[in-house]
């Protein structure tokens, strides 16, 4: 809170000079107007009170609008001109010695930040087997297993490599 006050004090005092330099500008275009022109500008910078804090903050405001506006069309550009990924559609199979008459089998890994509930549903074969494909981001490497029937968890047979987990088993990878 104390930084809060402190920069605010700040901002009042800071708006008021630019003012200042201003009604200078413009006096010396009108001598006439000259006296009561920086009377007017110089008591604010002198003794702030509740009538300059809102010209600061209405200056403020203005300032932040007008640089909003300016900084949209900027990154409406720069979203347009973003790339689109590269993805690759990869195919994932598990054959049917491997599922043993199961029912469902479940593909999850980092694709779904290993969140069961977000796994991806493999689709029985007439031969047995369960497959299933995605596409995915190119250039990148995907750790993944798959969950037989809820509860036998199973690698890649012919997955790329296998990585070693926290838990004393291994994932396979894929990279796309």
């Amino acid at each position: 809170m104390a930084t809060k006050k402190q920069s605010n004090k700040t901002t009042v005092v800071e708006k008021p000079v630019v003012e200042i330099s201003k009604a200078k500008s413009a006096a010396k275009k009108a001598p006439v107007a000259k006296k009561a022109t920086e009377s007017k500008a110089t008591a604010p910078v002198a003794t702030p009170s509740a009538a300059t804090a809102p010209k600061a903050k209405a200056t403020k405001t203005t300032a932040a609008k007008a640089s909003a506006k300016t900084a949209a069309p900027k990154t409406a550009t720069a979203k347009a001109a973003k790339p689109a990924l590269k993805t690759k559609k990869i195919n994932f199979s598990l054959p049917k010695e491997a599922v043993e008459n199961a029912e469902k089998v479940a593909l999850v890994g980092d694709f779904c930040s290993w969140d069961i509930t977000k796994s991806i549903a493999l689709n029985k074969q007439k031969d047995g087997s369960f497959k299933t494909a995605l596409e995915l981001e190119t250039g990148r490497s995907y750790q993944f297993r798959y969950l037989i029937d809820g509860t036998k968890w199973e690698n890649a047979w012919d997955a790329e490599a296998y990585e070693p987990t926290p838990f004393g088993a291994y994932n396979s990878v894929v990279k796309a």
